[in-house]
């Protein structure tokens, strides 16, 4: 196998390499001495001209700048007003604008520049997530006909919905450059497929793979995991015990519910807060006796959108804890701020309660940490939202709710508040097994072995795709 070349909007040069797209593929990059391809997290006036290198442990990672009109365009324009509300079914918040489709399509032409000529014949290339649709179909414009995958991070809506984008069409046909598509869920997977179907006249050949714009292409749900060892550790050491003795002294017996999220509105922080208060309204026995905290560093906050929900939040937690809060108690503790991993994983471990209640979500890790971090012996409830990729893999342990629904999740809170030992050391063991079983190195292994092999008994490796 030769080198394996990542390339993902952001790369993980200089950082410590712990959680998300880092862990993922950090182990076969440096098996391989492969090289990672991304923005540098700059932004400047002229247009670069080359890639600033870095070396890592044997890993190149392979910088450039982003102008202001492409960071503008690109990144806060076409990828996250228009692709990022859309891929999370909410059409009501895209922002469609045609400049700034055409600083996509620059950006995905510019960085397959950069890339192709410095591939070797047998690299293996793995794009990852919405902002490198149309990236594999750059790539092989430049002449590059290897191995080349895909993998998607967030959902991928129905088809009647994903073609409201408009250059739908121009997008999915990009798409078909690839020779593997990763999805995190079966639901993605099928609606992937079905747009194919539907779109681009694609035709099934055998499970999972698909004649369709002259190629074959294998699309599968992969569902994304997490070293769940090694988080379970994390929530033992010190820096873990230490943070959760400081909540601990805060909580003094309250039982502490708790939600960590990106402040996107995604999430469906503010239905969680609505759900708090319903709690409360209906079962007054839990004034006094629990506390929500919820940690939600905020994100993109030059969109219109993020400063919204940011005002949204704060009106809310101030109405609840008004409405519900006594001298020396208050329900919402809400805190705009990140926090370390190793920090996390203890606040995680003394959580009664883990709150994951995203509208839609690709998969959703922190579900997955909370319950690596839980003690075996004292586990707590995972409330989790039907509409998470996760729900998938942990619907038989965790307490699935509907997120639009407030009283409905006030009445899962209440159940997860009173449920036994016993119950809740079942389902976190049915949880647990399945988190080690399809862990961050499954998922990996299973994608790049799919990958490695794409190419066995097909002659159609390489068309050129015209948009």
């Amino acid at each position: 196998m030769g080198r394996l070349v990542a390339i993902s909007n952001r790369t993980a040069a200089g950082s410590a390499k712990a959680g998300g797209l880092a862990v993922a593929v950090w182990d076969a990059l440096v098996e391989s001495r492969g090289v990672w391809y991304g923005w540098s997290g700059d932004v400047v006036e002229q247009t670069p001209r080359g890639v600033e290198m870095v070396v890592e442990d044997g890993v190149e990672f392979a910088l450039t700048d982003l102008t202001h009109e492409e960071h503008d365009g690109f990144y806060l324009g076409f990828s996250n007003r228009a692709l990022w509300p859309v891929l999370h079914y909410r059409t009501d918040l895209a922002y469609f604008d045609e400049d700034e489709f055409e600083q996509y399509v620059d950006v995905n032409a510019r960085f397959s520049r950069l890339v192709a000529p410095r591939l070797l014949d047998d690299d293996m290339v793995w794009v990852h997530d919405y902002h490198f649709f149309l990236l594999g179909q750059d790539l092989r414009n430049e002449g590059w006909e290897g191995r080349t995958g895909y993998f998607l991070h967030v959902p991928f809506p129905p088809p009647e919905v994903f073609r409201t984008v408009p250059h739908h069409h121009r997008l999915a046909r990009a798409l078909c450059a690839y020779d593997v598509i990763g999805l995190q869920t079966e639901m993605d997977r099928r609606n992937l497929e079905h747009y194919f179907i539907d779109e681009l006249g694609a035709e099934r050949l055998d499970e999972g793979l698909f004649k369709v714009a002259g190629r074959t292409i294998r699309i599968r749900s992969y569902p994304i995991g997490i070293d769940a060892g090694e988080f379970a550790r994390l929530a033992t050491e010190e820096r873990a015990q230490g943070a959760a003795k400081r909540l601990s002294q805060f909580l003094q017996d309250r039982d502490l519910i708790l939600g960590v999220d990106r402040m996107d509105y995604s999430k469906g922080i503010p239905n969680r807060f609505d759900a708090v208060g319903c709690l409360l309204d209906h079962y007054p026995e839990h004034r006094g006796s629990i506390s929500y905290t919820q940690i939600a560093p905020p994100s993109r906050s030059k969109v219109e959108e993020y400063q919204h929900l940011r005002s949204q939040l704060d009106k809310l937690a101030g109405r609840i804890n008004g409405d519900y809060g006594d001298l020396d108690w208050i329900p919402i503790r809400y805190l705009a701020r990140p926090y370390p991993r190793e920090e996390l994983a203890g606040i995680f471990r003394i959580a009664k309660v883990g709150f994951v209640t995203p509208l839609h979500d690709g998969m959703n890790l922190v579900a997955k940490e909370y319950v690596a971090a839980q003690d075996p012996e004292n586990p707590g409830v995972l409330v989790l939202s039907e509409f998470a990729g996760a729900a998938e893999q942990m619907r038989e342990g965790a307490v699935l709710v509907n997120p639009h629904d407030k009283n409905g999740m006030a009445d899962r809170l209440h159940e997860a508040l009173k449920m036994p030992l016993d119950e809740r050391k079942r389902r976190w063991k049915v949880m647990m097994d399945q988190v080690c079983a399809q862990d961050i190195a499954w998922w990996r292994e299973t994608f790049l072995d799919d990958l490695t092999h794409c190419h066995d008994n097909t002659d159609d490796r390489v068309v050129q795709l015209k948009p």
